[in-house]
């Protein structure tokens, strides 16, 4: 070994003359493109471009949790501090202590069931098309590209006996109306919903849920305020949250709540939010006795606007007059209090331009950006 060292020096020597040094290595060029910090910044940023569902392949998918679990009980003291700490942190949780009873939510997936075993020309008579209302088939154009579905009102269907359907719909729908009032009061804005029905509209989206364990966003959303989900049985759930994909799979008889992109612009971006459903799956189809056995639908309430609705930011402004001009001058007394005011000022700004939700939605559904974040163009 020891003779190899003089032919390596005599062969760099040939090559590169006596006096002259090897090659720098590429990790002492001056220009290397890391060298720089501007340029490491550019790069993240171009990483951080990338959408959530980018973020986390198959193979490197967490584990499945638990989302938190809140009691939506009146006795729970805590209630608004654990909406307000599971909205702003993941943006979906799971309720316990409803008042929604397991043996309704089981009727009214039998109905549902029911409805994909009609005739096409069924269930295309009984749900007409009338976006974002209606039947959908797996070939549809305009589908979401992950199988039937049905999308109803709250007052499901008139020609066929949807009662147990129609009554698990409404108790989700007081719900959800509960949940919006909590994160306004958590999270201080002033509720714009209420109990005026005028002001909002409820859409119960009705799919099977999906063989395997895949993570799947095969098209558009419709969007929402808040999104609910009981859980009949141990079911494992995919959702794109601001994070990217995580999977779920939340308590029996408890209700899975997401928080959607209305939700979002009216915190102005406090509350974290989940693009479209969470999507239900039956699990490894390679069992096959399970899967023979086992067939079960998604049956997801969506809280959303009307269709002639604006949206925009709901947290309050700060109050002009006299007293401010007079807190104005006291500030810049102070520096830190000045750096304080200015970090307040910022946080009360809107983040959002105001949008017509009809717009936005027709946009979020049909033009599958599946890829960027459909609100990107409304931020300021």
């Amino acid at each position: 070994m020891a003779s190899s060292t003089p032919n390596q020096q005599q062969q760099l020597s040939n090559m590169y003359g006596a006096t002259a040094a090897p090659p720098p290595t590429p990790s002492t060029q001056p220009n290397n493109l890391l060298y720089t910090s501007d340029a490491a910044d550019a790069l993240s940023r171009i990483l951080h471009r990338f959408p959530p569902a980018l973020s986390l392949p198959t193979r490197c998918s967490p584990e499945v949790t638990c989302p938190p679990v809140i009691s939506i009980s009146d006795q729970n003291p805590t209630l608004l501090d654990d909406v307000l700490t599971a909205s702003s942190q993941l943006g979906f949780f799971q309720l316990t202590d409803h008042s929604i009873h397991s043996r309704l939510a089981s009727l009214a997936e039998s109905e549902s069931l029911a409805l994909f075993d009609l005739p096409d020309d069924k269930k295309e008579s009984y749900f007409p098309k009338n976006w974002p209302l209606g039947y959908e088939g797996a070939d549809d154009e305009d589908g979401d590209g992950l199988g039937e579905s049905f999308r109803l009102e709250s007052s499901c269907s008139a020609e066929l006996s949807l009662d147990s359907l129609r009554e698990f719909t409404g108790a989700l729908e007081k719900l959800g109306l509960r949940i919006i009032e909590l994160l306004s009061k958590a999270v201080g804005f002033e509720n714009p919903i209420e109990e005026d029905p005028t002001r909002f509209h409820s859409l119960m989206w009705i799919s099977e849920a999906l063989p395997g364990n895949k993570s799947i966003m095969a098209g558009g959303f419709y969007p929402y305020i808040v999104c609910m989900q009981y859980q009949i049985r141990y079911q494992k759930y995919s959702l794109l949250a601001d994070s990217g994909w995580v999977s779920v799979l939340p308590q029996v008889d408890s209700v899975m709540v997401t928080l959607g992109d209305i939700a979002h612009v009216w915190s102005n971006g406090k509350l974290k939010k989940v693009r479209g459903r969470a999507m239900a799956h039956l699990g490894d189809t390679n069992n096959k006795k399970k899967k023979n056995n086992s067939r079960c639908v998604s049956m997801s309430l969506l809280l959303t606007l009307p269709v002639d609705s604006k949206v925009s930011s709901l947290l309050p402004k700060p109050i002009g007059g006299n007293d401010q001009e007079k807190d104005e001058q006291q500030i810049q007394t102070d520096g830190s209090t000045c750096r304080e005011h200015e970090q307040e000022q910022e946080e009360i700004r809107s983040k959002f331009n105001s949008f017509c939700f009809e717009d936005y939605a027709w946009r979020a559904y049909h033009e599958r950006l599946l890829f960027k974040d459909p609100l990107d163009r409304y931020r300021i």
